[in-house]
């Protein structure tokens, strides 16, 4: 039998071409994910290995005493000191001892933009004359406020030499030092297309606030010390609760489970695009195999009656499925092992850097692209060759087609309304629970609904595609043709345009989503701010108090308000307080108030409904807030509004929370709201840049900007899903070529005829590209729907926690989405079109 099976494959290699195509490409996919995040996290955990070639332990902040005062005040980690580096360089066995000073450092490039991205936008402090971990290139090392030096990739991208005076910007005003020095490094930051810029010691001390102390220090082993010696002899000699020590070892062993942790979720995400173009294959392969089975029926029928049982019929089609899956499993490997060579230079292209390293394909690429491609089609297969063992042998041989009965169509109709049905009311049932309850449910329920609908295609392709009747009439006797023929087996049809579907669902699906909280954004920050620009840090931290100063004294700002982030306790619990300046957030803010009156100043206080829910909280209420000086005050709350993602919180005067500031110098302002005279106009902006002096650390965004910002993140996310799933559309490309070409074969005789009767060859090619539209239509309609369902299913839920949502349809996109159908349609039915109309009449009509 397993010869049989051999000769079988060897003899059917052109109608197997396609299936091997379809499981190569999922398996390609699969492998290709595996190689390059698995060859990604190689390289970045080498090159932060590299990172600690020049530490053998760390010493950082320890915990301190939390809650000595019975937890009336805000635990702060204690300080590394000149003393306790001091102390740290003299314990046995330690060679050297350096303090390291880090934290956020805007570098404009020379036309004024901020090189980076933003938090990836470092600075840190230069050891010495000769700091080992920083390899100087060019130059010399920054020596005074009036130096630095940059990494060797930033000078590279903005064209900076020794020499040049560079603009910087340090969570304050812009200052202009020259750069004293071009240095190399591991740092990942930088890899990933961020900056570093390196001060001496006491500069970025004074410059990240860190005066006489160090965030880090980097302890190197004397010669014969080992790391965990090392460790046991700071732990004696430093004060336990004030500071940590990790050895290097360690800290490259948590840094490496970061790193796959961080691959984890990129690679589960390509897995799962992978996983759906493999399930749109196992489509394209039970047609396959259903196809070759029937075509094969008098032979099957011949083996029975000679002895053959009908397991070992089985048997011989899943032989059959285990070669192809071989073939198509190893040559998805080698092309999944390019994928990933490929995707690590399109990293770089894009400019992303990533260090150097070899390609990884490890034993685990292997078994599953191997077990993925085999089992895969082996799956598929097995319910054409089960179905084909049950044929009598007498009915096979006697030509009498197994066609469906009528037990069997009843069957499948009512499982198939059984699972829409299940999936349509779970999902409904989803969409009135809050988010985070809702998720699993709804996404059951959208599996449950696909498997139903995918079950219901057979009996909804007479009806939808009988509605293309009037359309097909207009291509005469091809028309009429090739509607006839999409509905002749309409599981076949099905299976064709379930590929399809599924792609297109999710595609629609996303869209719709995306459209809407788009929407949604807009509105929300149309609705709740009455500002004309938003000031904020381009890293996400805090701004320096002196920017709300500078914007009040600015000509033509009629209202500024800074939003400060403040960690309290409540009840006993921590919790945080908005900082605004209460007799100007009325003006830059709109919010609706549902009790009492919006009114912040002295120790009355405005709150969000869900936060006035969670404390049974209602106009007139008081509390008791602890600060971060452990002094108590006692707050009144006069209004109660309706917050959102925009507009939230606990609002209080700021001069109410000055008072308790532990350090009045710290940055505390998150934001800083602006409404000026002239509106929200270029003029205006450039105004306001210059007034805080040009800085490339801060953001100055009107509600456009905003929402352009939103919008390119969409846009950016939307693209990248619409790649990974343009693999499933080509699967189905590939399905819908397959199931024509072997289509064709099946009818040699029939297309004969045609040609013999007067048919011309023009009207076998448009018979057959027609039959391919209907379908590939078919399928868009049914994609279509389903995804606009599931997108207004997922805002309903989305809803629940964002007021301003509502369903936005992109006709624009779903007619685009439907002529991808047709388009796909027609490109798929060139090569069978071709075929069908070069067929020998004559060796046609005699074929069986």
């Amino acid at each position: 039998m397993f010869r049989t099976a051999l000769r079988n494959v060897l003899a059917h290699k052109a109608r197997l071409l396609m299936t091997v195509l379809a499981v190569m490409l999922g398996v390609a996919f699969v492998s290709g994910t595996l190689v390059f995040t698995n060859t990604l996290s190689n390289a970045l955990q080498n090159s932060s290995a590299k990172g600690f070639d020049q530490v053998d332990v760390a010493v950082q902040p320890g915990a301190g005493d939390v809650g000595d005062d019975g937890g009336d005040t805000i635990a702060k980690s204690p300080e590394l000191t000149q003393a306790l580096l001091d102390e740290s360089a003299k314990v046995p066995g330690a060679a050297s001892a350096i303090g390291v000073v880090n934290g956020f450092t805007a570098i404009a490039d020379k036309d004024g933009k901020l090189i980076g991205g933003g938090f990836q936008s470092q600075g840190a402090n230069y050891w010495g004359d000769k700091d080992a971990r920083y390899p100087l290139k060019d130059g010399t090392a920054p020596k005074g406020a009036g130096q630095v030096a940059l990494d060797a990739k930033t000078a590279e991208r903005a064209g900076y030499k020794v020499g040049d005076t560079v603009r910087l910007s340090v969570d304050g005003p812009v200052f202009s030092p020259t750069v004293s020095g071009i240095f190399t490094t591991d740092d990942g930051n930088v890899t990933a297309g961020g900056s570093l810029a390196l001060f001496d010691t006491a500069t970025a001390q004074r410059l990240f606030g860190k005066v006489g102390a160090y965030d880090e220090i980097e302890v190197k082993a004397a010669a014969g010390t080992s790391q965990t010696a090392l460790k046991a002899a700071l732990d004696k000699a430093l004060p336990r609760n004030a500071v940590e020590t990790t050895t290097a070892t360690q800290l490259a062993d948590d840094q490496a489970k970061s790193i796959a942790a961080g691959m984890s979720g990129l690679k589960q995400g390509l897995l799962v695009f992978a996983g759906i173009a493999l399930f749109v294959g196992t489509f394209i392969i039970a047609n396959t195999f259903t196809m070759l089975v029937a075509q094969r029926t008098k032979e099957l029928a011949l083996m029975r009656a000679v002895g053959a049982s009908r397991r070992q019929v089985t048997r011989s089609v899943l032989a059959e499925a285990f070669v192809v899956g071989a073939v198509a499993a190893v040559t998805g490997l080698v092309a999944g092992i390019g994928i990933g060579a490929g995707l690590r230079a399109l990293l770089g292209m894009l400019g992303a850097t990533v260090p150097d390293g070899p390609l990884v394909v490890t034993p685990g690429t292997v078994g599953a692209a191997l077990a993925v491609g085999i089992l895969i089609t082996m799956l598929a297969a097995w319910l054409p060759g089960r179905r084909a063992a049950k044929i009598p042998p007498v009915a096979a041989m006697s030509s009498v087609h197994a066609t469906a009965t009528t037990k069997s169509l009843v069957l499948r109709n009512t499982l198939g309304a059984l699972f829409s049905g299940a999936g349509i009311a779970v999902v409904l049932a989803a969409t009135t629970m809050s988010g985070s309850d809702g998720q699993a449910p709804m996404g059951i329920g959208a599996v449950l609904l696909i498997i139903g609908v995918f079950i219901l295609t057979p009996l909804l392709s007479r009806p939808l595609i009988a509605a293309a009747g009037p359309f097909m009439r207009v291509f005469g006797v091809a028309g009429k043709l090739a509607r006839q023929n999409s509905v002749r087996n309409p599981r076949r049809t099905a299976a064709t345009a379930s590929a399809l579907m599924i792609g297109l669902t999710l595609i629609t699906g996303m869209t719709v989503m995306a459209g809407s909280l788009q929407q949604a954004i807009d509105k929300m920050a149309s609705a709740s701010i009455r500002a004309d620009y938003i000031v904020s840090m381009a890293n996400g931290q805090r701004l320096s108090p002196d920017v709300a100063g500078k914007l009040t004294k600015t000509p033509g700002v009629t209202a500024v308000s800074p939003l400060s982030d403040a960690p309290v306790l409540i009840d006993g619990t921590s919790d945080y307080m908005t900082g605004v300046t209460g007799a100007a957030i009325g003006k830059l803010t709109k919010l609706t108030v549902d009790d009492g009156t919006f009114k912040v100043g002295g120790t009355q206080v405005v709150v969000d409904e869900r936060t006035a829910k969670s404390h049974d909280w209602k106009a007139g209420s008081a509390f008791t807030v602890g600060y971060d000086d452990g002094q108590k005050q006692r707050l009144t709350v006069a209004g109660v509004y309706e917050g959102n993602e925009v507009v939230s919180g606990i609002m209080v005067d700021n001069t109410l929370l000055a008072p308790h500031r532990t350090d009045a110098a710290e940055p505390i302002d998150m934001q800083v709201m602006v409404k000026t005279s002239d509106g929200a106009t270029s003029a205006t902006k450039d105004k306001l840049e210059k007034a805080l002096g040009a800085n490339p650390a801060i953001k100055i965004q009107d509600k456009k900007d905003i929402s352009n910002e939103i919008a390119q993140m969409f846009t950016l996310m939307l693209n990248m899903l619409y790649g990974l799933l343009a693999m499933a559309v080509l699967v189905a490309v590939l399905g819908v070529i397959n199931t024509l070409a072997m289509s064709v074969f099946e009818r040699s005789q029939e297309i004969g005829m045609l040609r013999a009767i007067g048919l011309d060859r023009k009207g076998i090619k448009r018979m057959v590209r027609l039959e391919s539209l209907v379908i590939s239509l078919f399928g868009g309609v049914l994609g279509i729907g389903l995804g606009v369902f599931f997108g207004w299913a997922a805002g309903e839920l989305m809803g629940t926690s964002m007021p301003t949502y509502e369903l936005v349809l992109p006709w624009a996109r779903m007619a685009l989405f439907l002529l991808l159908a047709a388009t796909v349609g027609v490109l798929a039915a060139l090569w069978p079109a071709r075929r069908a109309a070069r067929l020998n009449m004559l060796a046609a009509i005699k074929s069986e």
